[in-house]
């Protein structure tokens, strides 16, 4: 391919609404166009690397059984009311009404259409297992779309289901796509950890994320290097201190002017922050978010942070069903004082309290009076939980759950993520086969997720430098761009020509950068465009001579066209396979 003949529009200057490596090089390059916020366009580049990366998703999928299909986009509401998620959902899920006022969405995900999919057309365990895919545009209605593909509005996804007899077939199918999903990373070139996660709104029982590794990522990951604990931050267990042996003291009201903060009061009483007890105040919602239910008001150690995932699911509720209270409504419904509210006393309210706690010991904790606090606070004595749970985040530095080890921590981009269902849709939506008895049976789910547009933008956060991207062969636009320095000299044309043509019929993607423009616009395009080889045609070519230089080396090597040719095939036929 000639790039004088190509639709490619690259940019000097760093977009302004770009934050993250990814978004700013993607835009640069021009391989991807904003439309509006949070929803993009891809150029012929672009589209290319997204093609490539559905390629491997879909090799890796067919081998493992998996059959591709394409459902609409388009959802009817019924199907979400039968799930219970048409309104558990939330404010992400995009919904609009046809002229007839029937309420539609689009899609973000398919649980409930592949649900009814198989409901009507599998009848007998003779039918199962089934694993079914597709590769399809999604949409959420993201509140503050960012980091370009990271976090956006619309977007392309793989989306998965298989469809069992029972469990073990489930852990079958589980393990498959696991497996197929670490052949998919490992081919894109991408550095990526499956880690336990928790099930947000698909639900099921048990979950793992892939996620790739890097600093800009918007998941944080906890993992032990003494074991095989790993997990998300917002899925780990946290692992209770050890419960106190201490003897039982007397309530005792303090006074603490001024002193609202857990360092404050620590500091003031001259107690360990461990000591303590802190108090965090919500409204609750119902299951849409338009009408206010009541108050929760959660308790945790002082030197602890809440996981407010654990929270809502503590709750049974979505995440967006809950807020932070303003103080001074909470403390005339419930009798807590902001800055100074404890467990003692409370009233018209869900009290969650962390399980910690339970074994905690004459502790400090607010008095729901303006400035006092009381000590030696204890569990089941002076107060009780409605619910009593782990709350708590686990940080660097926190015993690992598994073992007691210190935890680390990293941060990464989510860019697959697989699920056991169970039976949670197939029971809501009757979804049945009958067994060898003839006995009605549920069916038992998983789903499999995969973001393709995210997947490309993770590959370019692990690969590239300040001169632009550097992609990996398997996922690259083009194996091979050939930079001819001179675009008026024919000794020169007929060599870059000659190799461009040899290229192409050894099944190599090449470009021929033959424009009329400065070799250095050249170079730099060559550079932000990430082509894996570049091959120079310059002022060697009489004798047949070229630079060839590695994208991720950066070093110019003298050589013979032919042996740039035979080093560049070697290379990309070693690679191209991730």
């Amino acid at each position: 391919m000639k790039m004088s003949k190509m639709h490619i529009r690259t940019l000097r200057e760093v977009p302004t609404e770009a934050e993250i490596a990814s978004h700013i090089l993607l835009l640069r390059s021009g391989m991807i166009k904003k439309l509006v916020s949070g929803v993009y366009g891809f150029m012929p580049l672009g589209w290319r690397t997204i093609r490539k990366i559905e390629d491997i998703i879909r090799q890796e999928m067919d081998a493992k059984g998996a059959q591709e299909i394409h459902m609409s986009a388009v959802q009817p509401a019924e199907l979400w009311e039968e799930s219970g998620r048409w309104s558990k959902y939330g404010p992400e899920l995009w919904r609009l009404k046809d002229r007839n006022g029937r309420d539609f969405c689009l899609g973000p995900t398919h649980e409930e259409v592949f649900t009814d999919l198989i409901r009507n057309e599998i009848s007998s365990y003779r039918q199962l297992p089934v694993n079914l895919y597709q590769i399809q545009t999604k949409y959420r209605d993201e509140a503050r779309p960012r980091f370009g593909l990271i976090r956006s509005r619309e977007f392309i996804m793989k989306d998965d289901y298989s469809f069992d007899k029972d469990e073990a077939g489930l852990d079958v199918s589980y393990k498959n796509m696991y497996d197929a999903y670490t052949n998919i990373f490992n081919r894109c070139g991408l550095k990526f950890r499956p880690v336990e996660a928790d099930t947000g709104a698909i639900g099921g029982s048990n979950s793992h994320e892939f996620c790739a590794l890097c600093e800009t990522g918007e998941s944080e990951i906890v993992y032990c290097d003494s074991c095989d604990m790993a997990a998300t931050n917002e899925r780990a267990e946290f692992k209770d201190a050890p419960a106190s042996n201490e003897e039982m003291l007397p309530m005792e009201e303090v006074a603490t002017p001024d002193c609202k903060t857990i360092e404050e009061v620590a500091g003031f009483l001259k107690v360990s922050a461990d000591k303590t007890i802190k108090a965090l105040l919500f409204n609750k919602y119902n299951d849409d978010g338009t009408k206010k239910e009541g108050y929760v008001i959660a308790f945790i150690r002082g030197d602890r942070e809440l996981n407010p995932v654990k929270l809502v699911n503590a709750l049974n509720i979505p995440e967006f069903a809950i807020e932070f209270a303003d103080e001074k409504e909470i403390g005339a419904a419930t009798g807590c004082v902001g800055g100074f509210t404890g467990p003692v006393g409370l009233k018209n309210c869900t009290v969650v309290v962390d399980s910690e706690l339970v074994g905690a010991r004459n502790m400090v904790a607010g008095a729901n009076k303006e400035g006092y606090h009381v000590k030696n606070v204890n569990y089941e004595r002076d107060y009780k939980g409605d619910i009593v749970t782990d709350l708590k985040m686990l940080r660097a530095g926190d015993p690992c759950p598994e073992c007691g080890q210190p935890v680390k921590s990293a941060r990464g981009i989510e860019v697959g993520q697989v699920f056991k269902l169970g039976t949670k849709y197939s029971e809501s939506m009757g979804a049945v086969y009958k067994d060898e008895n003839q006995q009605d049976k549920l069916i038992v789910m998983g789903c499999y997720g995969i973001g393709v547009t995210r997947t490309m933008a993770a590959i370019v956060e692990q690969n590239h430098d300040d001169n632009g991207i550097i992609w990996p062969v398997s996922v690259a636009p083009y194996h091979v761009v050939i930079v001819q320095v001179g675009a008026n000299d024919e000794v020169q044309k007929k060599l870059a020509e000659e190799l461009h043509d040899r290229f192409e019929a050894a099944g190599i993607e090449v470009i021929l950068d033959d424009r009329d423009e400065r070799p250095g616009v050249k170079f730099k395009d060559a550079d932000l465009l990430g082509i894996p080889v570049r091959i120079t045609v310059g002022r060697g070519a009489a004798e047949g001579k070229v630079e060839y230089r590695l994208r991720r080396e950066g070093e110019n090597h003298d050589m013979t066209a032919d042996e740039a040719f035979e080093s560049a095939v070697e290379l990309i036929n070693r690679e191209r396979r991730g």
